[in-house]
């Protein structure tokens, strides 16, 4: 049986109480498709990209911290294995939902910038952690 350090546990624990919210975006995506929440195809595309990265990035990073705990990944390393998809999973969304805000929007305003600092963190955190489970 694989057991969790106690920081893994924490942040499993944040982690699952954070994805309820992929259901309140759940929610207003059903919204917006139904054409109860007015938005234009930018806005709709945005939103929908923002709710499905949300929900992968989740049980991704969910993944990750488990396989972290396989590593002997120490200090910031281990840090950013356990948690480079899951900082991702609320940085990412929150460029593609910010970044189309406002009414009538059509091109994305500079909250865009989240979305390259979500994959940056998505990105290092993966690539640790496949170097520490290489060399675990």
């Amino acid at each position: 049986m694989l057991e969790l350090s106690q920081p893994a546990l924490t942040t499993a624990g944040i982690a699952v109480l954070a994805a309820t919210t992929v259901t309140s975006g759940g929610y207003f995506m059903t919204k917006v498709v139904t054409a109860q929440v007015p938005a234009t195809p930018f806005q709709t595309s945005f939103f929908r990209a923002g709710h499905a990265h949300a929900g992968v990035f989740i049980i991704l990073g969910l993944l990750s911290l488990l396989l972290t705990e396989a590593t002997g990944l120490t200090g910031g390393w281990q840090w950013l294995a356990r948690t480079g998809a899951l900082v991702a999973a609320i940085v990412m969304p929150a460029g593609f939902f910010f970044s189309a805000m406002g009414r009538g929007r059509e091109r994305p305003n500079r909250f865009v910038v989240l979305l390259p600092v979500g994959a940056a963190f998505l990105i290092a955190g993966l690539l640790t952690l496949g170097v520490g489970l290489v060399t675990a």
